[in-house]
């Protein structure tokens, strides 16, 4: 039993410490980077906005993020920047739409 509280202890400890070193963060913006190269956008984009959305939106916000489909009639792969954006708009969060958008312009246009 003893042995058994250790090992638990020593869990708590690692868990505790991989979160506090934002390992949270890191795989929300590891998911939201491969979620958006996976709908059609740059690489180096996709970073440079997953960096900037895990670090402005809560989690609730990320997982309706991540909850957007395509409707009937629209693609679900590759899509333009306007298109990823009007998708967006369907979550009716103007903090999303808002981060979201300026993450798309300051990522697009810091990287020319």
């Amino acid at each position: 039993m003893r042995w058994v509280l250790i090992i638990l202890a020593i869990a708590a400890i690692g868990i505790g410490a991989w979160a506090f070193s934002g390992g949270i963060e890191r795989t929300a913006e590891e998911r939201i980077e491969s979620e958006l190269v996976a709908r059609g956008l740059p690489e180096p984009l996709a970073n440079c906005m997953a960096q900037r959305m895990a670090d402005r939106l809560t989690l609730s916000q990320l997982r309706q993020l991540e909850r957007l489909r395509a409707q009937e009639g629209e693609a679900d792969d590759a899509m333009t920047m306007p298109d990823f954006l009007e998708r967006v708009r369907r979550i009716d969060d103007p903090e999303v739409i808002e981060v979201t958008a300026s993450s798309a312009a300051v990522c697009a246009f810091g990287s020319l």
